[in-house]
């Protein structure tokens, strides 16, 4: 009897691990996701090329950065944009402040869900994600992007976001992990805003900020993910020079 009992419960934890398993693998295919280590890898934000023209998807970045040998190794559309595909809200690029910072908070749209907030790298490539009403420039800013709503805030939910809210869409949005790493991750499938955040959190991030809904695309062709179709505003890229 004692024996029957054993193999039992041996056999329930097994069946526990597989289903804990096979769900963790199904969350996990369900984003395409990239780390940066900021000390290691070489990101920048783009908007417009030297000829003051927007780049707008991967496709026109990629073949500029060609012409100056480099390689595009990774590339996220970078927050939400106008209609002429200014940036909405705060951008800075190579420290120039290049759309000021939007303080309005009773506005439409996702942009305005508030708390929103603010991803930023310093010269000394330190990334921060923090809600708009505490960000500081104090001139150390190389890199900065406004959108909302914030996906977390200090480890917590936006407390705007509901369990099983059938408003669902592609998006993604980015995460700053325990390491001080960065996490850029996009949805395959469309998600609400309590499930993307939840994402952020299983992973440990504090702070995540989300980047903007339908028109997200990403490109990361070490996972067989290349989407170079678009037509949006900022672009955040990790680049190589050509060996």
């Amino acid at each position: 009897m004692k024996n029957i009992v054993t193999v039992l419960f041996l056999a329930l934890c097994l069946i526990i691990i597989s289903f804990t398993n096979l769900k963790r693998s199904n969350i996990e295919n369900t984003f395409i996701s990239y780390e940066i280590d900021l000390k290691h890898q070489n990101i920048r934000f783009y908007w417009k090329n030297n000829v003051n023209e927007n780049y707008r998807n991967f496709q026109n970045l990629k073949s500029e950065l060609q012409k100056n040998n480099k390689d595009l190794i990774f590339a996220m559309n970078g927050g939400m944009y106008n209609k002429d595909l200014s940036p909405q809200g705060l951008y800075i690029e190579n420290c120039i402040i290049k759309s000021r910072i939007d303080t309005l908070k009773n506005g439409y749209g996702n942009f305005y869900l508030q708390p929103n907030g603010i991803f930023s790298i310093t010269k000394d490539n330190i990334p921060a994600i923090r809600t708009t009403t505490s960000f500081k420039n104090e001139g150390n800013i190389k890199y900065a992007t406004q959108s909302g709503p914030m996906l977390l805030i200090n480890g917590q939910i936006h407390p705007k976001f509901n369990l099983g809210s059938p408003n669902i869409h592609i998006r993604n949005g980015v995460g700053i992990l325990p390491n001080g790493n960065l996490l850029f991750a996009m949805s395959k499938e469309k998600i609400n805003f309590y499930d993307f955040a939840s994402y952020f959190k299983d992973k440990g991030c504090k702070n995540a900020l989300y980047l903007d809904g339908f028109v997200s695309r990403t490109y990361l062709p070490s996972a067989n993910w290349e989407q170079m179709e678009g037509n949006f505003g900022v672009i955040i890229a990790e680049t190589k020079p050509k060996k």
